[in-house]
């Protein structure tokens, strides 16, 4: 899972890089988005097809969101009772429940 990681970590880095430049080359016209809302004298999508940049950077911020989404499946961490039966079955114990005086007891009855 390491090398998954490390590749998907790499591949959003460069994506996200490339998406900040993307959107700083675009040009300002009153043809985007903001002319729904009353500027230009666009249709609410405009009439002319989207250009080499906006079709990219549509795409990079697909992949921006699929990739944030499963590196965020990738290191979420396991919940703390499924941690503490894992390391019991490595040990060869059985669970059990918390013992006398852990930092949980201490916690929850100060």
């Amino acid at each position: 899972m390491g090398v998954v990681k490390t590749v998907l970590l790499v591949a959003f880095v460069i994506i996200c890089v490339l998406l900040i430049l993307l959107v700083l080359v675009q040009n300002e016209d009153t043809n985007g988005m903001g002319s729904v809302f009353g500027g230009g004298q666009s249709a609410a999508f405009g009439a002319r097809s989207a250009s080499v940049l906006t079709k990219t950077t549509g795409v990079l911020a697909g992949l921006f969101f699929v990739i944030a989404f499963g590196l965020s499946l990738l290191n979420k961490a396991p919940a703390k009772e499924d941690l503490s039966s894992s390391v019991k079955e490595i040990q060869g114990e059985a669970p059990s429940a918390p013992e006398s005086g852990s930092w949980l007891e201490e916690e929850l009855n100060p």
